[in-house]
């Protein structure tokens, strides 16, 4: 980890764009055989289709798109673009195509509903969206109130009226193209954070936050050589995917694996993860914990060496099973939408369960008080990073057309996260929950991840969310929303809820313990699977 923080100097140009000096490196690298023979894309059906592509064809393929952007819809650079794909080839290829034409790329996924996207369209004042037959309908549904929108773009076979066909225009289209030249800051792309509070903001990137700012991810973090398959199962909607389906890979120039899989199965990662040479694995807390309900002894996972998960904190009792399952460490990484990222368990470092591991070296990373005090070690604080009297390149620049918000992220010299966490005496990072989330119960502070994590080691428990409910005397008191397993869903609740009450004042320090709970089919996610506690937590304090 020392070694890492003295390695690593990036450098950034007053110009940059990825596509022009990332990706087409690449292609140059490869035209001389300096490469192993991985592509730059492998892309899988479940059903016998198979895209493999060089850095090459990504390269002839994305600036045919960046002639159908261009050309055919006659967007300048600046022009908003919304992208509304799930994970096949043409989502990699417009992303590219975007950074080329200097277009600003918006992503969303495909579970948004129609109210949604209108919500996207007006804010944004997006040009253009590209999207499939199953979103359409709904964007046909809104576009009457959407003025700024004036090129609607179909990825099918199909024809849809009043809608350019996507494929036909690739087909026609040349593949010679000049890519525009781009500073350093100029807009990349603007998510739309998952708001586990408050409606989404638009989170503007410039083209060297994310394509500068991911190489710490790309080579430290996820330990990735251009001679690694990488598989995210992240979801297109969610700036995870911009992190680790597109930049980290290949700025390391390594292979980009990806599964069509429309559902989210573990059966399907399994066999993936046993078919496949995928080297490198990273998939979210949620999903591990479905992973370690199934018997993994079943599967040989032959060429996986290195496993990362990111989202929310995953519980330490999921990395030991894991672990005692296919003797691989979980990494887990912490990061946000606004940010690369902030704290990893890097390649090489001692793995402590249940942390988020160290500062990414390009960050000055503290806990603060609200005053902007640097906390010491083992005081609860808010997680921030420092921005003055230098404002990191790797941040996002703002929320777009929102300075007050942006303002707002603002307190003394540092940027807050609005995440509370702790830093122990050897400088690793421990996640408390979302400022909002922490409950303060009878004067005790309690974070809702470590009563999750407790509860977690129970054998009855899929998941669960902790959050604050009112009570006359304590003022709040911490509430558990479980989902059980199928072995126990059955089990008398009043004795389930004292057993499950008992085991958490055995884990865990007893104040700790949740005083009420409901037992739940599921729990609410965001659409990038973090737990929405909010919504729970209104939900009790309404009643």
């Amino acid at each position: 980890y020392e070694a890492i923080k003295q390695q690593y100097r990036p450098e950034v140009p007053e110009y940059f764009n990825f596509a022009r000096d990332v990706l087409d490196r690449w292609t140059g690298v490869e035209k001389e055989g300096k490469k192993s023979k991985n592509p730059a894309l492998w892309w899988v059906d479940g059903a016998g289709e198979e895209v493999r592509w060089s850095f090459e064809e990504l390269g002839v393929l994305s600036r045919k798109v960046a002639n159908v952007l261009s050309d055919a819809c006659g967007l300048q650079r600046g022009d908003r673009v919304i992208l509304i794909l799930p994970r096949i080839p043409e989502w990699w290829l417009v992303n590219v195509a975007c950074m080329r034409t200097g277009t600003v790329l918006i992503p969303g996924t495909q579970q948004l509903t129609a109210k949604d996207i209108l919500h996207r369209l007006q804010k944004s004042k997006a040009k253009c969206i590209i999207t499939d037959d199953s979103v359409a309908p709904a964007v046909d549904s809104v576009g009457a109130e959407c003025q700024s929108l004036k090129f609607k773009l179909l990825v099918s076979e199909g024809h849809r009226e009043g809608w350019l066909n996507f494929k036909d225009l690739l087909k026609n289209a040349s593949s010679d193209h000049h890519c525009v030249t781009t500073k350093c800051q100029d807009p990349m792309a603007i998510y739309f954070t998952s708001g586990t509070t408050g409606s989404p903001k638009m989170t503007e990137h410039s083209h060297s936050s994310y394509g500068i700012g991911l190489t710490v991810s790309g080579r430290y973090w996820l330990d990735l050589t251009s001679s690694d398959i990488f598989w995210n199962t992240s979801d297109t909607g969610w700036a995870k995917s911009a992190w680790s389906s597109i930049f980290s890979p290949w700025i390391q120039g390594a292979c980009v694996f990806v599964h069509k899989m429309p559902h989210f199965d573990p059966r399907i990662v399994f066999e993936s993860l046993s078919r496949f040479p995928i080297t490198v694995f990273c998939s979210p807390p949620t999903a591990y914990r479905m992973f370690v309900q199934h018997k993994l002894s079943s599967y040989t996972f032959k060429s996986l060496r290195h496993c990362v998960s990111a989202g929310e904190p995953i519980n330490p009792d999921v990395m030991e099973e894991w672990k005692a399952q296919t003797g691989l460490d979980i990494h887990e990484g912490y990061g946000q939408t606004e940010t690369v990222l902030i704290c990893g368990n890097f390649k090489g470092m001692k793995i402590k369960p249940g942390s988020m591991g160290k500062p990414s070296p390009g960050y000055d990373v503290k806990i603060i008080d609200e005053n902007s005090n640097i906390l010491p070690p083992g005081k609860e604080g808010d997680i921030a990073i420092r921005v003055k009297p230098t404002r990191s390149l790797f941040l996002f620049t703002c929320y777009a057309d929102d300075p007050q918000k942006t303002e707002a992220t603002i307190r003394g010299d540092f940027y807050v996260t609005g995440d509370r966490g702790i830093m122990d005496e050897d400088g690793y990072f421990w996640f408390v929950g979302r400022a909002d989330d922490v409950i303060n119960s009878a004067g005790y502070r309690i974070g809702p991840f470590e009563v999750e994590s407790a509860l977690l080691e129970h054998p009855a428990v899929v998941e669960s969310a902790v959050v604050s409910s009112p009570d006359p005397i304590r003022g709040e008191v911490v509430k558990a929303f479980v989902v059980l397993t199928s072995d126990y869903a059955s089990h008398d609740p009043e004795k389930m809820m004292k057993e499950l009450q008992d085991h958490v004042k055995k884990v865990t320090a007893p104040y700790k313990y949740p005083r009420k709970m409901e037992f739940v089919q599921q729990l609410p996610k965001t659409i990038s699977g973090k737990i929405r506690r909010n919504e729970l937590r209104q939900k009790e304090w309404r009643k």
